[in-house]
């Protein structure tokens, strides 16, 4: 779904085997414009590659914006024949709820303006403020809603990208997957996005090497790993440093702000979400990315019920430096 993806987690996968039942299967391999990894503990015959390469296919069938036949891409180009499956169903859902309580600075219907820049699906066009301004008319989740499956628009022009919660929700339908084969202890990870049950063959929990970036990394700066110890949760980290271009002097990077139409423009360089669910922390990973430092934490102050924690780094006055919710910290080795 993403045509490059720059992972921001190295998963160190450290098993040993015991026994056969707890057998530490890897399926590893290329899907989604990016990169996965899987393992899990059970028995000596449980591989089940077949079965996960035919999951990414379905969800590449549903909610890719590369795929001309897909449920979206049909969707985007007004086919009234085509119905929402329940991949979209549930990635439409999750991405109106995150919106409603973002106040719109997470919206999946920002697809015009991503195309225009260069980071979606279509050609780059000629940006200009003209061109934003005439995009923007298209934009807004509350100009698209589902009834029943059959998905309404305020304007034909309107269209949905899902680039920004897509991966979080494919790494949750895996995890339903092995879980529904009695898979009890298994690390999920697709493009840096990942979620994480039970423990490892030693009864360690799994542990993820989190990068660190700076200002300075598109110019060769350094990256320092943070060790997370993951129990029972997922993750997904959003950041601005890598996937970017340079036009006239100016950086434009993937993370747009629905209300400017420009890339979000503030000191956070990258955000790390850990909550009960992959595609929540996706989704609010990319929302955090938006509003910057301040309004983040001013966002988890008020939304605690949400149970997000969270590391974000930011620079201030060309250093780069961190800040954690306190609930983040018990996973910090």
């Amino acid at each position: 779904m993403k045509r490059i993806i720059f992972s921001t987690v190295v998963i160190f996968l450290l098993a040993s085997c015991k026994s056969e039942l707890k057998n530490s299967i890897q399926i590893s391999g290329a899907a989604q414009g990016t990169t996965y990894h899987i393992t899990y503990l059970a028995g000596q015959y449980s591989n089940y590659r077949e079965a996960i390469d035919s999951i990414f296919k379905k969800i590449d069938l549903s909610l890719s914006t590369y795929k001309p036949g897909s449920v979206i891409s049909k969707m985007n180009r007004n086919d009234t024949a085509v119905l929402a499956d329940d991949y979209f169903s549930d990635v439409f859902t999750k991405s109106m709820e995150v919106s409603e309580k973002t106040k719109g600075l997470f919206d999946v219907t920002v697809a015009p303006v991503i195309n225009a820049y260069g980071f979606g699906f279509t050609k780059k066009g000629n940006v200009t403020q003209s061109l934003i301004d005439s995009l923007l008319r298209f934009v807004g989740y509350k100009k698209v809603r589902l009834s029943g499956r059959k998905l309404v628009k305020e304007m034909p022009q309107v269209m949905l990208d899902f680039n920004a919660i897509a991966q979080g929700y494919t790494v949750d339908v895996l995890s339903s997957f092995l879980e529904s084969k009695g898979i009890r202890h298994y690390l999920v990870e697709v493009g840096g996005e990942l979620r994480a049950k039970g423990k490892k063959s030693d009864d360690s929990y799994w542990t993820v090497g989190m990068e660190q970036p700076d200002e300075n990394m598109a110019e060769g700066g350094s990256l320092n790993n943070v060790q997370i110890k993951i129990k029972d949760k997922s993750l997904a980290t959003s950041g601005n440093y890598k996937k970017f271009y340079i036009e006239d002097g100016k950086k434009y990077t993937h993370i747009i702000n629905p209300f400017t139409g420009y890339p979000a423009r503030n000191n956070l360089l990258s955000a790390t979400v850990i909550a009960g669910n992959c595609m929540t922390a996706d989704a609010y990973a990319t929302a955090f990315m938006v509003m910057g430092l301040d309004k983040a934490k001013q966002f988890l102050a008020g939304n605690k019920n949400l149970g997000l924690e969270v590391l974000f780094i930011y620079d201030e006055n060309g250093l780069s430096k961190t800040y954690m919710s306190a609930g983040f910290e018990e996973y910090v080795e």
